[in-house]
């Protein structure tokens, strides 16, 4: 018999997906209520739905109280993951958007791209960048605003010769497409039907764009402003907001502000600590841990490295690292014994036996979504990267991973892809980056942390990656597809030919890294798009 009467069924009908099944959704509007009634939940031996009939249905304030009472009696943070939001933060550059995606857990991101959207539109006659107030006030102010001007002016008039330049590179006609009326990949000049035209039209004219708008993106400053969807619980949001708080920026620290402020409105109970005396101690601590770091530094004065790098610095024998993958791969099947034990009895083994173990997982696979078992976890890499600052908002995105950085600067010299030379839009192109090292030289004497924002994207900027053999296999593989920007998709081959010369055995594992270069890099993906647009049609 069901737990509910027929009066309580109603009830519950517009706050769970049903009332009978032992599976079910929580679909009540109140996010509050959502949370806290999933943490009551776990204390309770009452049925999660029968929780809300009796004490949340008819007690508007219920969520809230006993979250309340969880997490500031209690100290269990772990409730703050029940209550989720969604925003949206438009008109933020590209040094606070990278600050808010350094978090790594319980966020997720959309923000907008660099080659699918032109960055040239102007509102009210002015480019969209940001505009520090610190800056504005500043003797560097009319600097500042010139150096930006002229970027986004070198990027925009240059977008319409760009793409006539890829599209004469790699005329249509050098492409097939599928014919509707009997399946078979055809040259442009025989498609008959209209439709079908009109869809190879619109795969090459995208992937031409794409390319276009990839090769001119490093003209764009830092300072651009872009929009970034969040989708997270609570608790990151708390720590975003603390974070952002304690930052020497005004535009993060006024980020924080207004993005407390409109969580109020949705899951205000999940997020108070943001900003009460636990958050303020909190903010103290992070601006007291960065004071020491710089402090430390100082102590120290390495060189300027210039150019592109990608090496990797830290990996162990791969002797050591493939039995600490066969003994993870056992370990779950081995009841009753420990992990030492199963490594002492995987030394044993003859180096023929481990290198067929792993092999054997290679072959498993199938595809690049055919990911190796956590028993690959056990194996870590660390790679010192230097390239572009566009490139790494790419590699940016990846968050199984250990990831430092450090100031964006123009200390490191510039990228210059080649069809910029081609074009013969060379010398525009290094005036830009001169006028852009000019000014930040200037700016960074006052305000380092400010003069960030002028800095175009080609500059290449320094950072480090540390991941797991597993983590480097879903980022390598999917880097090196071929509708990847070229310039992730180099260094993600670089970094499997370095852990292949390291760890020649265990990279077999990686099977699905695409070594190869590619004319229209989006071209192939557009196709399989537009299928799949004329696949939801029928």
């Amino acid at each position: 018999m069901s737990e509910f009467s027929v009066k309580e069924k109603k009830l519950l009908d517009n706050h769970f997906s049903n009332s009978d099944e032992n599976v079910f959704a929580i679909i009540t509007p109140r996010q509050v209520d959502r949370g806290a009634l999933m943490s009551r939940y776990s204390r309770t031996d009452k049925s999660m739905r029968r929780i809300f009939l009796d004490e949340f249905l008819h007690n508007k304030n219920m969520g809230e109280e006993f979250y309340n009472r969880v997490l500031l009696e209690y100290g269990d943070d772990s409730v703050a993951e029940l209550g989720e939001a969604q925003i949206a933060i438009e008109g933020i550059s590209n040094i606070a958007v990278k600050k808010i995606e350094d978090r790594r857990i319980g966020l997720s991101y959309l923000e907008k791209s660099s080659r699918y959207v032109a960055w040239n539109k102007k509102i009210n006659g002015q480019y969209r960048f940001y505009k520090d107030p610190v800056l504005m006030k500043s003797k560097f102010a009319d600097l500042y605003v010139d150096a930006c001007n002229f970027s986004f002016d070198v990027y925009s008039e240059n977008i319409e010769h760009m793409v006539k330049y890829v599209r004469e590179k790699y005329p249509i006609e050098k492409y097939t497409f599928k014919d509707s009326k009997d399946g078979i990949e055809k040259s442009f000049s025989k498609l008959k039907e209209e439709e079908d035209i009109k869809s190879a039209s619109m795969v090459y004219n995208g992937s031409t764009k794409a390319k276009a708008l990839d090769i001119l993106r490093g003209l764009l400053p830092a300072s651009t402003l872009t929009n970034v969807g969040i989708t997270g619980n609570g608790r990151a949001f708390e720590y975003l907001l603390t974070i952002l708080a304690s930052s020497e920026l005004d535009e993060e620290r006024d980020l924080a502000s207004k993005i407390k402020k409109e969580l109020d409105t949705t899951i205000k109970a999940f997020v108070r600590r943001a900003d009460d005396k636990y958050g303020k101690a909190f903010q103290d601590y992070l601006k007291q841990v960065k004071t020491a770091s710089k402090k430390i530094a100082k102590k120290i004065q390495p060189k300027i490295i210039s150019g592109t790098t990608t090496q990797i610095v830290d990996y162990e024998p791969e002797k050591t690292a493939i039995d600490k993958i066969i003994t993870g791969i056992i370990y779950e099947q081995s009841p009753s014994t420990s992990h030492s034990n199963i490594m002492q009895q995987v030394r044993k083994l003859s180096k023929e036996e481990k290198i067929k173990t792993i092999n054997i997982f290679a072959n498993l696979r199938k595809n690049r979504r055919h990911r190796p078992s956590r028993a690959f976890e056990n194996v870590y890499y660390t790679f010192d990267l230097l390239n572009n600052f566009g490139m790494f908002r790419d590699f940016h995105r990846h968050r199984a991973l250990t990831l430092e950085r450090q100031l964006l600067t123009t200390d490191h010299w510039y990228n210059t892809p080649n069809e910029i030379k081609v074009l013969g839009i060379e010398k525009e192109y290094k005036e830009c980056m001169k006028n852009t090292k000019q000014v930040f030289e200037k700016i960074r004497t006052k305000h380092p942390e400010q003069a960030q924002y002028v800095v175009n994207f080609a500059y290449n900027y320094p950072y480090f990656m540390k991941f797991n053999l597993r983590e480097a296999c879903h980022l390598i593989e999917l880097r090196t597809v071929p509708q990847g920007h070229i310039d992730y998709r180099r260094v993600a081959q670089q970094m499997f030919k370095e852990i292949n010369k390291v760890h020649p055995n265990l990279s077999k594992i990686m099977k699905f890294v695409d070594l190869k270069e590619y004319d229209l890099e989006r071209f192939e993906s557009e196709k399989r798009s537009e299928e799949k647009r004329k696949n939801i049609k029928k």
